[in-house]
């Protein structure tokens, strides 16, 4: 048999472990000496010894020392340990059980500071006592240790499953929860100011509030940590300790308890939630929290958890008769409008508490508990509604009865039937009943449609060098990039020496290679407006330039690859733009907008040629083919006619166009998608179908390639492309999705948050894609909400919102329900209930359909309200089927009252 040096030599661990079995307590002793004296070249760095034999060596070293204490202090001192202490479990194994107890008691009375093994060593001591049942130490270091490693968020790597022991999944409230140490370890951590506490303060609350902590040793605990750098931490200690305070010493821990309280609250007030926790720990008394009583109302209008605190403490002030009436009523004010629905109810059950203690208050409290009827949620609402019930009978003042009918007319209307023949009907008064808000059937109120703001050329050269320097500040500026470049080549011609000198303030800064040519992007094409600048001046061309540019080897093997349009769009109309500078052979440009979208007046175009033709000047090809991608299509027949007496080749092109209604549109409904039965789509992205054209157009290819297949980078071209083709509404919003399948979606950048106003004010049919870019954001950032509810609104004023359509693509979407229903309310509040129905009576089959989505109960609420308020009348067998299940839930109790509202 090899001996224990050769195991090691070997980096057997195993075979060292079986070594040691075979030898007794004597034996192993005998084995240090040799041990130490063959490796001591290495035993002050781990790095000699290859890591196999070092891991052997630690366990031969440990294995040869049979003394509890010297196994300890070797432990201790150790230069390296494995991550692992199941070889150090694998020895101890080797001794007896009263061997192992007395190792424990050794390793909880050692200092472990500064040790580099404090978790080996608490995992080996966890292991033992649960394994043998030895007393559990209750030295500071060992619950220190405790602490740190049930707070470990996750097990040592490698931990092997016969050592016993550890952290259990969770959270540190549910590991300490499922401890056994807990009972017995927690309490003294909280009394011990040894063992630090606070980064676990929160889960002691919860601890305290379960009695396993003594709530009072939590208090005074709280106390001492809070104050260790005041006079008063030596009073704290006592305190903590359990002696007695003279009453000099019961003053200071009082005046230093309020200053806490006050400094605490003033953070909380400043938005910082994390003073909360030792609030709760200090846990003031309602004579404590009385003169901080405003401070406290102000923390109803913070966020939802420092609102709960203030809510909390006000109850208990309430309880202790410190509260008057008229705060309770700004408290209600503060709090019953709120969306927490658990700030509202508890709110609510406050009332509940304070009209059965007290009936001589029922009628201010039931006024106050009436605010809710005006909260969004109907759950709430029905619920404020039986409190009024339940204490009604207490009231005997008309005025507060006529302020409940008054208040009920905020209702959902399907509980106004209930308010009613509980209150009688709204209005009603000493002279009779009169018809209420409730009974009123709103007329939908959407926005006017946007007209895209008139745009007109720069009067003088002096103006021109403004435009460009807005431009070059913000490159997504559609209409100073059309000004600008029109502005150039225009007062070039007018009057070249006043631009070039009004242009100098603007060209100081040379626009050269960015520090990194990476950092430049085809966004950035824009901004070479400067080069047209440049021309204007005679300035030597930058290294930069945009003509120059692609001939650096790097980008062009760069963006080669990359089929970007509508920045290939912008380079050629730049370049041709630097062109007609250096040859004067236009006097401006024909595509230049006549409204911000990028539209050109089809008048306007027929005049601007008309023009060319009497000065006999060709226009330049770009230009043109810019010019009749944005011209209006019209029916006038004047204007028709003006361009068919048009005899250029330009004037020829544009007749033919205005003829065919420009260029062609192509439907984005992606192939499978049902378009019969919208509903009935399953789950899935559904992004809508490439809007590539098949017609051949009478355009330069850089013209039409805005028209041709979509890319992996088609959506690099920003708020120009929309300027470019401002008259193919659906076909953008399609390729803005930058699809690659008509199944999925991978877009290459996060749209805009612009991007769905500029798709409004663009001309042209809002087809599938145009209803998919909306839909895909109804339940996604919650900062593009207002301009979802915008883009839905002017939808439907333009007459162009499906709702079928636009049912079928969100129930297909449809990922977070809550958001949803909040959008579509938020577009309901503005007046527009009826285009809110129309959207929810198409989803709601598919939405309750066998099981329900979740949040199914707020879409009917809000259904019940928008169908009340616009009138609608029928049935909805998805809807009744519900309703007649069994069972409280709000969903049910919802379909319930949307069923009587539709049949009403």
């Amino acid at each position: 048999m090899m001996n224990l040096i050769e195991l090691v030599e070997a980096g057997d661990v195993q075979g060292v472990l079986g070594a040691l079995r075979e030898l007794t307590a004597e034996q192993r002793a005998a084995q240090a000496a040799p041990l130490e004296a063959h490796f001591e070249p290495g035993l002050g760095n781990k790095w000699v010894i290859p890591s196999p034999q070092w891991q052997a060596l630690a366990a031969a070293r440990m294995g040869s020392r049979p003394r509890p204490r010297d196994a300890v202090d070797w432990l201790v001192n150790a230069d390296y340990l494995t991550l692992t202490c199941g070889w150090m479990v694998d020895i101890t194994n080797l001794y007896s059980t009263e061997w192992r107890a007395e190792l424990v008691a050794c390793i909880a009375a050692q200092s472990w500071w500064g040790s580099l093994h404090n978790g080996l060593l608490f995992e080996l001591a966890e292991h033992i006592i649960l394994d043998t049942g030895c007393p559990l130490p209750t030295s500071d270091e060992f619950i220190r240790q405790w602490l740190m490693n049930r707070a470990e968020r996750r097990w040592r790597p490698g931990r092997p499953d016969h050592v016993l022991g550890g952290p259990r999944d969770g959270n540190l409230l549910a590991r300490l929860r499922n401890d056994p140490f807990t009972p017995t370890l927690l309490p003294l951590a909280v009394a011990s100011p040894k063992v630090g506490v606070s980064a676990y303060r929160k889960d002691l609350v919860a601890f305290a509030a379960k009695g396993v902590i003594d709530r009072d040793m939590l208090i005074r605990r709280t106390f001492l940590d809070l104050t260790r750098r005041t006079p008063a931490v030596q009073v704290a200690e006592k305190l903590l300790a359990g002696e007695p305070l003279s009453p000099s010493e019961q003053d200071l821990v009082a005046r230093t308890r309020a200053e806490l309280a006050g400094s605490l609250i003033s953070d909380v007030l400043r938005g910082s939630p994390r003073p909360l926790t030792d609030l709760q720990a200090l846990a003031l008394t309602p004579a404590e929290n009385a003169p901080l009583l405003r401070d406290h109302v102000a923390m109803l209008d913070r966020s939802s958890l420092i609102a709960a605190y203030g809510q909390e403490v006000l109850l208990d002030l309430d309880g202790a008769g410190l509260l008057e009436a008229d705060v309770l009523t700004e408290i209600c004010e503060r709090v019953l409008l709120r969306p927490e629905k658990k700030l509202v109810g508890a709110q609510l059950a406050w009332l509940n508490r304070v009209a059965k203690r007290d009936a001589t208050r029922t009628g201010r409290i039931l006024t106050d508990a009436a605010l809710t009827f005006q909260h969004s949620d109907v759950g709430l609402q029905e619920r404020a509604l039986n409190l009024v019930a339940r204490h009604l009978p207490a009231v005997t003042d008309e005025q507060v009865l006529s302020d409940l009918r008054e208040a009920a007319a905020s209702l959902n209307p399907g509980l106004t039937t209930r308010a009613t023949e509980l209150l009688g009907p709204p209005g009603q008064d000493a002279t009779g009943p009169s018809a209420g808000p409730s009974d009123e059937l709103l007329r939908d109120i959407l926005p006017e449609v946007p007209e895209p703001a008139p745009v007109r050329p720069i009067d003088t050269a002096a103006e021109v060098a403004p435009e460009v320097a807005v431009l070059l500040a913000d490159r997504e500026n559609v209409v100073a990039f059309e000004r600008a470049l029109d502005g150039l080549v225009r007062h070039a011609r007018l009057d070249r020496g006043t631009l070039s000198k009004a242009l100098e303030p603007v060209m100081r800064r040379k626009r050269d290679l960015p520090g990194s040519r990476w950092s430049w992007t085809p966004l950035d094409t824009q901004l070479d407006v400067y080069d047209v600048a440049a021309a204007v001046r005679g300035d030597e061309p930058r290294t930069w330039h945009v003509r120059l540019r692609h001939e650096d080897p790097d980008l062009r093997a760069f963006w080669a690859a990359m089929a970007i349009p509508p920045t290939d769009m912008l380079k050629a109309r730049l370049t041709e733009a630097i062109e007609l500078i250096e040859s004067d052979a236009q006097p401006y440009l024909l595509a230049l907008p006549t409204h911000a979208n990028g539209a050109v007046d089809a008048a306007t175009l027929v005049e601007r040629i008309t023009e060319f033709e009497s000065l006999g000047i060709t226009p330049a090809p770009i230009d043109l083919a810019q010019a009749l991608l944005r011209v209006t299509p019209t029916d006038d027949e004047r204007v028709r006619d003006a361009a068919d007496a048009l005899r250029s080749n330009a004037g020829r092109r544009l007749a033919r166009w205005l003829d065919q209604g420009g260029a062609p549109h192509r439907d984005t409904t992606p192939e499978k998608w049902p378009a019969d039965n919208p509903i009935g789509a399953e789950p899935g992205r559904w992004a809508p179908a490439d809007p590539c054209t098949d017609h051949d157009l009478p355009l330069p290819p850089v013209a039409a390639a805005l028209l041709g297949p979509s890319g992996p980078y088609t959506s690099a071209g920003g708020a120009f492309w929309f300027a470019q083709l401002p008259h193919h509404r659906d076909e953008m919003a399609a390729r803005l999705a930058n699809t690659r399948s008509p199944q999925v979606a991978t877009p290459a950048t996060i749209p805009s948050p612009r991007l769905l106003p500029r798709l409004m004010e663009m001309h042209g049919t809002a087809g599938y894609a145009t209803h998919w870019q909306i839909a895909r954001r109804l339940d996604g950032n919650a900062k593009e909400e207002d301009a979802v509810v915008d883009a839905l609104l002017v939808l439907a004023a333009q007459g162009q919102l499906d709702a079928r359509l636009f049912a079928g693509q969100w129930q297909a979407l449809l990922r977070t329900p809550a958001r949803a229903t909040a959008v579509l309310r938020a577009a309901a509040e503005t007046g527009a209930w009826a285009t809110v129905w129309s959207i929810l009576e198409a989803a709601l089959p598919a939405l309750l359909r066998d099981k329900a989505v979740n949040g199914a109960g707020a879409i009917l609420a809000l259904a019940v309200e928008c169908a009340a308020r616009s009138g609608a009348k029928g049935s909805i067998p998805e809807v009744d089927e519900m309703a007649m299940r069994k069972g409280s839930s709000q969903t049910m109790k919802n379909a319930r009252l949307l069923r009587d509202v539709l049949r009403s």
